[in-house]
């Protein structure tokens, strides 16, 4: 695996991903820190950072930087490269779904009849 090594499958790199699991890292080491100091403010401290982790790695999923579920064509594999479907949502995704994007039109939704609940 020198400097010419080219992986045959998108692993899922992501900026989006690896700036959350670098956070994460970090918060999950202070909180262990913590436990072993019998530290309230490092467990406090510990867990504001994984939440930021999870928010930074949403705000950066929809800002273009992570990636839809599945796997994608192979230009788009590179670790810098944007997704530019990410503003109107991804099919599939929950973070999409929580901000609100990728959802239904009405015209494509099906009414449901009361006989149908059982």
């Amino acid at each position: 695996m020198g400097d010419g090594y080219v992986s045959q499958h998108d692993e899922g790199h992501t900026v989006a991903g690896w700036t959350g699991t670098a956070t994460a890292t970090v918060g999950s080491g202070l909180l262990g820190w913590g436990v072993c100091a019998v530290s309230v403010p490092a467990l406090v401290g510990g867990l504001a950072v994984c939440a930021v982790s999870v928010l930074v790695t949403w705000y950066l999923h929809l800002a273009g930087w992570g990636k839809p579920p599945g796997p994608r064509p192979r230009n788009q594999w590179p670790l810098g490269v944007r997704d530019a479907a990410a503003r109107t949502g991804h099919a599939g995704c929950v973070s999409c779904r929580l901000a609100g994007r990728g959802r239904r039109a009405a015209s494509e939704l099906q009414p449901v009849s009361a006989e149908a609940g059982g």
